[in-house]
């Protein structure tokens, strides 16, 4: 367990924002390398001009502490005699919203009450992704700990925290990086989220955005411009500049923040593919790693469509989110073609054999668009790949938010489901998966109307090329992000999950993840995939080298038919989606729709083939 009077770790000291010291004293740091000056307003006290230092900060100190609110006042030049007020973007907390006034936080002010935590090894994770608002702010997810903990979950990964316009918003238009989201709860409320995960032994995830801002409420291009640049433009806008120091300084010292100030256990990070720079991805977790100290386990988990195998090392990044592993699934499952998914409908039962054998299903080979991407993956373990059926991403870009509940045969889906909850890769469920909850997750914002009418004919434009939604009338069907009735939809029922017919779908999880934890956990280290065999159209037989030199076996028949299962050997039974599927199975004949799994102990030279 961590004991943090043994830590090597230095104590986080930021390079920006709002800093306060043992006198009650405060000091303000920004970055505004185009402003001609700035003035520290803070709430019942005289403005402050800030001085200026040789890398284009300014500074000051003012006598005010914890709960302080406050603002920068920007003047661009001697022409501008009122200047601009604007949040700091270092700021851990705003009163209010995004253009309201930012509050001091005294960082030592929470008391943790468990200070022995070290994390957990990575391959003990499961993840259990979720968004903070739609279960009820940090509190909320707080009294959802301990069904967690007992489901068998070992992390939740909470979608983003940072401040974003309104409150209602999946997080990834955040403006404020630093600041917690104020409806979700202030800096000390996802303290005590993090202190009483950790008292249940449930490590806590955080996804961050460093990719892109939000389009409402960011200032930093009015000083400090160069911040950005307009040479390379992203989906969001002009590209973060990561060739200069001081915006690797702001991201970097984030990341710092959140895994010692808040003593989170890791960091996903979104699509990094955007981020120019891939060498600042080097840089971040070199950093990382080099700052907290070895007694703790900190996990750092990319996006990143590129797959960037190179990356996935022990001293940079632990894993990468298998977006081919999903993709080829629901392929499989639902027989869906359209968007990305048209790079996974050829030969997609090969596919999921090379995925389930080397991990990325791309290493090299042109996609979609024309473009390869992908490096060789078959040499990593196959807990380098975070596998999920199902997150924010794949349910909530869909134009209705469907749930796999609703677009997935039942018995299908619960042969994928030992697939991804046995196999060796990490598995994420994403809220309400493992009830098979029929709520949808749909896409929400809280813009001002201006914005909120662009964001609605945007996204309606974007399904426009879709077989469901080529014409108008039957885009209107697509829920408006911004009504408050598209966020309500989203809520997930959990009230739900003990009554049928979701009960049962529950009780197979928690036999999923209690055989994970007790047979596949405690053989994971040092595992390694050995081969995964075509049986037949949609149904492949993979097996991985586990560390005792036992084999885990798990054969998987999504198709119509029976699949052949040759040389099929005998081994500790440790589920079968249907009662008699294995003895069939080990007879020579997988049934269709269904899937099994084995542990094979001391199997020698014998192997299961196909």
């Amino acid at each position: 367990m961590f004991d943090s009077s043994r830590s090597q770790e230095a104590p986080f000291q930021p390079t920006f924002g709002a800093q306060v010291d043992e006198h009650g004293h405060t000091r303000f740091t920004l970055w505004a390398p185009g402003a001609q000056r700035v003035d520290v307003e803070v709430e019942g006290k005289p403005s402050v001009t800030m001085s200026k230092t040789d890398d284009g900060c300014v500074t000051a100190e003012v006598a005010c502490g914890h709960g302080a609110h406050y603002r920068y006042r920007i003047f661009a030049d001697d022409s501008d005699h009122t200047g601009t007020l604007v949040p700091d973007p270092a700021a851990r907390a705003q009163a209010g919203d995004i253009d309201g006034p930012s509050v001091v936080i005294d960082a030592n002010r929470y008391q943790w009450q468990h200070t022995d935590w070290q994390g957990r090894p990575w391959h003990e994770t499961v993840l259990y992704e979720l968004h903070i608002g739609t279960l009820g702010g940090l509190q909320g997810v707080r009294q959802r700990l301990r069904y967690l903990a007992e489901l068998g979950i070992t992390a939740i990964e909470l979608m983003p925290v940072s401040e974003f316009p309104g409150a209602c918003n999946w997080g990834y238009d955040g403006v404020l990086t630093y600041a917690v989201e104020a409806s979700y709860g202030s800096p000390d409320d996802l303290k005590a989220l993090v202190d009483e995960a950790h008292s249940l032994g449930i490590m806590v995830f955080l996804d961050v955005v460093y990719n892109h801002f939000g389009p409402d409420g960011n200032y930093l291009a009015s000083y400090a411009d160069d911040f950005f640049r307009e040479d390379i433009v992203t989906p969001w806008g002009a590209s973060i500049d990561f060739r200069q120091p001081m915006v690797r300084r702001y991201f970097i010292d984030n990341a710092l923040m959140w895994l010692q100030e808040y003593r989170l256990d890791g960091l996903r990070f979104d699509a990094v593919h955007a981020i120019s720079e891939q060498d600042f991805l080097v840089e971040l977790a070199e950093t990382i790693r080099t700052r907290i100290g070895p007694q703790r386990h900190v996990h750092l988990v990319l996006e990143n469509e590129a797959n960037s195998a190179s990356l996935l090392k022990p001293e940079l990044f632990t894993a990468q989110w298998n977006d081919d592993w999903h993709n080829v699934l629901h392929v499989l499952l639902t027989g869906e073609q359209e968007g990305y998914y048209s790079d996974f409908v050829d030969n997609a039962t090969p596919r999921l054999a090379r995925c389930l054998s080397e991990g990325f299903i791309f290493q090299g080979e042109s996609s979609r668009h024309g473009r390869s991407r992908g490096e060789p993956s078959a040499q990593l373990p196959p807990t380098a790949f975070v596998a999920f059926l199902q997150n924010h991403d794949q349910t909530g870009n869909r134009a209705l938010g469907e749930r796999l509940s609703l677009l997935a045969d039942p018995d299908s889906l619960a042969a994928v489901t030992v697939l991804l909850l046995l196999s060796p890769m990490v598995p994420l469920l994403f809220m309400g998966e493992e009830w098979g909850s029929k709520r949808p997750f749909l896409f929400f914002t809280e813009h001002k109307e201006e914005l909120a009418q662009a964001v609605r004919e945007g996204r309606r434009a974007e399904f426009a090329d879709f077989s469901a939604f080529l014409d108008e009338a039957s885009r209107e069907r697509i829920p408006d992000p911004n009504a408050q009735s598209t966020f309500e939809a989203s809520l997930p029922d959990f009230d739900a999950r003990e009554t049928p017919p979701y009960a049962d779908c529950l009780a197979q999880y928690r036999t999923l993840l209690a055989l994970r934890h007790r047979h596949i956990v405690p053989r994971l280290q040092g595992a390694m995939a050995l081969r995964a065999d075509v049986l037949a159209d949609k149904a492949v037989l993979a097996r991985w080298q586990m560390n005792d030199d036992s084999q885990l076996v798990i054969a998987l028949n999504l198709g119509d038919q029976p699949a052949p299962t040759p040389g099929l050997g005998v081994g500790q039974l440790l589920h079968e989606t249907i009662e008699g599927v294995a003895i069939a199975a080990e007879k020579g004949q997988l049934p269709p729709r269904a899937a099994a799994a084995w542990l094979r102990h001391n199997p020698g030279d014998e192997e299961v083939s196909a």
